[in-house]
């Protein structure tokens, strides 16, 4: 496979990303240094207001796997993704107004506090270890199978950008509290949506426009959308989407610590809602880049697949080469595009 191996502008950029993470951390670090209770470092004292809240949120759960898996999984398969469109409103709406106000209105800075509230201290601490290596091993996935395929593709070194990752992620989460995360948050959401948009844009100028992505990809049957097909075993259909998304997401999203406790860390309940349906549209943006960054790479590569032909070893490498494939001549926004899969691995790991 060839390797492009990354320029001394693209190393920058990425390490810009590290730098302004961890300068956010010590920030708060310095800027709360006089309020010490725990309260106020898990919580932010429940003084945060929605705006910052919702990019976190957004981008808490938007992980590498979204920026390299799912313009693979278009590539491969088709738009379907789309109709996660769908999910994430059922999604919101029920954590919204099902799920928030119980936890809100309770006064706890945890999930599990409320399962101690509800029965008592043996389940409160088996869904704790139940959690904690849940965490652990979904953590193991999201840092280093991203790091394996930019490896690959780029010459990024393998164990420099897992221990990078661990380390400032450690480093600013321990020194400015929640505050420092959320905020970290927001800033990472936007290197998220800039690095899409760059792929979109030049991805799009080197095949010809976006109708001309649009016309190669309907012939290619990547934007059969919605298939009503009741069968279980079918990749992707309406019902598994939508349906299974809902449930699968309203876990991720009613119940989660990392969820709930952005939300009452929010001034009022108010805020906390607007937070989350505010979201709402941050996961609609990020989703659909990652869609149109696949059917555009499929329009790139319809005639001359890298994954078929062994240029690629696997297809989350897909996206990576396509990146240095239409970046070959500007320096620094591979690095753009690496610091915006970071940053969604950044998010996973705090």
């Amino acid at each position: 496979m060839r390797v492009k191996n990354f320029e001394a502008w693209d190393y920058v950029v990425f390490a810009g990303l590290f730098v302004i993470s961890s300068g956010i951390g010590v920030f708060f670090a310095i800027k709360e240094r006089k309020k010490t209770t725990s309260r106020e470092f898990l919580v932010g004292g429940r003084q945060m207001s929605f705006g910052p809240v919702a990019l976190s949120l957004t981008a808490s759960f938007m992980s590498a796997v979204t920026v390299l898996g799912t313009p693979a999984e278009v590539y491969r398969f088709g738009a379907s993704f789309f109709l996660f469109l769908i999910s994430y409103v059922f999604v919101v709406f029920f954590t919204s107004e099902l799920f928030l106000p119980v936890f809100y209105r309770s006064g706890i800075t945890s999930t599990y506090e409320y399962l101690q509230l509800r029965f008592n201290k043996p389940v409160r601490y088996a869904a704790t270890i139940i959690y904690i290596v849940q965490t652990i091993l979904y953590t193991g996935v999201v840092v280093y199978a991203p790091a394996l395929a930019l490896n690959q593709v780029t010459g990024f070194n393998l164990w420099a950008s897992v221990f990078a990752t661990g380390i400032v992620c450690t480093f600013y989460c321990s020194l400015g509290g929640l505050k420092a995360v959320v905020w970290t948050d927001a800033f990472q959401m936007v290197v998220m949506i800039v690095g899409f948009l760059t792929v979109l844009i030049q991805g799009s100028n080197h095949v010809g426009g976006f109708n001309n992505v649009l016309e190669k990809a309907g012939n290619g049957s990547r934007l059969h959308i919605v298939d009503f097909d009741v069968d279980p075993l079918r990749r992707h259909t309406f019902w598994t989407i939508t349906i299974g998304g809902t449930f699968t997401w309203l876990g991720v999203y009613g119940v989660n610590q990392s969820t709930i406790q952005r939300c009452i860390s929010c001034k009022t309940e108010k805020h906390a809602k607007l937070a989350l349906y505010f979201n709402l549209l941050g996961l609609w943006i990020i989703v659909a880049c990652a869609v149109f960054s696949g059917l555009i790479m499929y329009s790139h590569f319809k005639d001359c697949d890298p994954w078929t032909s062994g240029v690629i070893s696997a297809p989350d490498q897909l996206m990576p080469y396509f990146v240095m494939e239409i970046f070959a001549t500007m320096p620094g926004l591979p690095g753009l595009f690496v610091a915006c899969a970071f940053s969604g691995t950044l998010r996973l790991v705090c």
